[in-house]
């Protein structure tokens, strides 16, 4: 391990959920850590987002341990209420976060890790915690390079409203969460397409008065997996 950094049990890349919740956890124990997030400030990658964007899942089931969503708890977030939550979050539970410190390189060291951040700075651990998420580059089809340059394309993070977007037809590609609620915002004022790969099952918001979430909580799907009960035979 390096002498330039402090020796760290637990680094923690990504300050979304996924890190400030492992933090939040690891505070309970001896052990040091610390959370870098390459965005200026913690729940930026919520910020940086299109304006319409809400959650999918009621604030009662958007929480992390410890602290509820402000809030009716059966109402749905918004990507700015999500973010300035997360930054309360962290500063609620003390976290140890280092803000705009991205990190371009990791490596396995003398029996641990050496995260290299985007200054330079390296940073020695025993272990290290991935709480990048997922779907972090868009999935660009090939067919795209091909389009005229009267074609508008936008990536989810390149849209922020519908004024971007000239009058005409808008075909919108993908039919998860993001897709659906661009297309349904977009066909207030445009001719909209939505294209799916594959069929896709959608479940209700609420089934006999109760969120699905609740459903899906009760029926213990949202839960760890239980553990294969060991014995002698």
């Amino acid at each position: 391990m390096t002498e330039n950094s402090p020796e760290l049990d637990v680094l923690i890349i990504g300050g979304g959920q996924a890190g400030l919740a492992m933090g939040s956890g690891l505070k309970e124990t001896l052990l040091s850590f610390r959370i870098v997030e390459r965005h200026p400030r913690i729940g930026d990658s919520w910020r940086n987002r299109y304006a319409s964007l809400v959650l999918f899942t009621p604030r009662a089931y958007s929480a992390l341990p410890g602290l509820a969503v402000p809030g009716d708890p059966e109402g749905y977030p918004t990507k700015d209420e999500m973010a300035d939550y997360l930054e309360s979050y962290s500063e609620r539970f003390d976290l140890p976060v280092a803000a705009g410190t991205g990190i371009v390189r990791l490596e396995r060291v003398d029996g641990g890790f050496r995260a290299t951040t985007e200054a330079g700075e390296p940073i020695d651990s025993r272990a290290v915690v991935l709480a990048t998420g997922a779907f972090q580059r868009p999935a660009i089809p090939p067919v795209s390079n091909g389009l005229s340059d009267e074609v508008t394309q936008l990536a989810p993070e390149d849209y922020r409203t519908p004024g971007q977007l000239a009058a005409g037809g808008v075909l919108v590609v993908g039919d998860g969460a993001t897709g659906r609620q661009i297309a349904l915002e977009l066909t207030a004022n445009h001719e909209v397409l939505l294209a799916a790969g594959r069929p896709r099952r959608v479940s209700p918001d609420r089934i006999l008065g109760r969120s699905v979430f609740w459903w899906m909580t009760s029926w213990g799907s949202l839960g760890p997996p239980a553990k294969a009960e060991s014995g002698a035979s």
